[in-house]
C-alpha cells in the first residue's frame, strides 16, 4: 500500500512540469507559481472546515512552515521561473535528483537511517538519470539549470518534513494547512503578479494553471504524504526516479518534444534501481525529528 500511495502522488506530480510550462508560455511564472498555491488554498480550507480540523499545536506549525517554505513556495516559484527559460523535457531530467536530495533531508530531518545497498541502489539510478540528462544536453548549467536545481533542493525539504509530520496527522491536513497558512503570502504576491501581467491567455494554459492548483499543489500530496509517513521517507522517495520517465511521455504526448532510445534505456534503469530500492531496508532513529525552538 505505502508504494501504491507513493507511486499515486508520483504519477499526479509527473503532470506539473508539462502543465506549468503550458501555462507560462502565456502567464506570469510568479503568478503561475504563487497564484496557484493561493486558489488551492480555497477548497484545502474548505476541507478543513468540513472534516472540523483541530488546529496544529506549536511545533506541528514551525513544522508546517517547514513544508510551506518548501513545497509551498519553492517548489512552485522556481520550476515557473525555470520553465520559461527551458523545456518540460530538459527539467524532468534534472528532477531525476530529486529522489537523492530527499533521501538526504530524510536523515537530516525524518530520523532516518537507509542501509548501505540503499545507498547503493539509489545511486545506481541516480547516475542512470544523470548519464541520461547528459544525453539530453542537460550538463551544462543554464539559468533554468540553476533554478530548478534549487526548487529540487526546497522540494527535497518540504516532502521529508511532510512526510515525518504525517506520522502525526493524516497527510491530507499536512498539505491543507501548509497551503492556507501561507495564504496572507500567497495570496496578495497572486494578486499583484496577475496586476502585473496579461491574463488573456489561450485556454490551454488555464487548463495547465488549472491543473497545477487542484492537483500539485493540493490533491496530489494527499496519496503522497501518506506513503511517505507509511512507508519511510527514504524509501517510498526514491519512487521519484520514475517521476522524469513519466514526465518525458506527458512532454512528447502534450508538448510534441521528442524521446529516443535513450529514454527507453533510462527508463529500465530507473525501474530497476526503484525495485530494489524497495527492498533495502531504512531504519527509523528513536529520536524524533530534528526540530528545535530556534527554528
Amino acid at each position: 500500500m505505502p508504494v501504491l500511495l507513493g507511486f499515486l502522488g508520483v504519477l499526479a506530480f509527473s503532470f506539473t512540469l508539462p502543465a506549468t510550462r503550458i501555462a507560462v508560455e502565456d502567464l506570469d511564472p510568479t503568478f503561475v507559481g504563487i497564484g496557484r498555491e493561493a486558489l488551492a488554498a480555497l477548497p484545502a480550507a474548505l476541507i478543513l472546515l468540513v472534516s472540523r480540523t483541530s488546529l496544529p499545536s506549536r511545533p506541528q506549525l514551525v513544522r508546517i512552515g517547514i513544508v510551506a517554505f518548501g513545497v509551498v513556495f519553492g517548489w512552485p516559484l522556481f520550476t515557473a521561473l525555470a520553465l520559461q527559460h527551458l523545456t518540460s523535457a530538459h527539467s524532468a531530467v534534472i528532477v531525476g535528483l530529486l529522489p537523492a536530495a530527499t533521501a538526504v533531508a530524510a536523515v537530516l530531518r525524518a530520523g532516518e537511517r537507509p542501509s548501505r545497498a540503499f545507498w547503493l541502489a539509489s545511486f545506481a539510478g541516480l547516475v542512470a538519470v544523470l548519464a541520461f540528462a547528459a544525453t539530453r544536453g542537460a550538463g551544462l548549467l543554464s539559468t533554468g539549470d540553476v533554478f530548478i536545481l534549487i526548487a529540487v533542493a526546497l522540494s527535497a525539504i518540504g516532502y521529508a518534513e511532510g512526510g515525518a509530520l504525517a506520522r502525526e496527522m493524516p497527510g491530507w491536513q499536512v498539505i491543507c494547512w501548509a497551503v492556507v497558512l501561507s495564504l496572507p503570502l500567497t495570496l496578495p504576491i497572486g494578486l499583484i503578479a496577475a496586476a502585473g501581467s496579461d491574463l488573456h491567455a489561450q485556454g490551454d494554459a488555464w487548463l495547465g494553471f488549472a491543473y497545477v492548483a487542484a492537483v500539485s499543489a493540493l490533491l496530489g500530496f494527499f496519496p503522497w504524504y501518506a506513503g511517505l509517513a507509511r512507508g519511510g521517507v527514504a524509501k517510498i522517495g526514491q519512487i521519484q526516479l520514475v517521476q522524469p520517465l513519466l514526465t518525458l511521455v506527458w512532454s512528447a504526448w502534450l508538448l510534441d518534444e521528442h524521446i529516443g532510445v535513450a529514454t527507453l534505456v533510462a527508463s529500465i534503469a530507473v525501474v530497476a534501481s526503484v525495485v530494489a530500492t524497495q527492498r533495502t531496508r531504512v531504519a527509523r532513529s528513536s529520536r524524533a525529528p530534528l526540530v528545535t525552538s530556534r527554528e
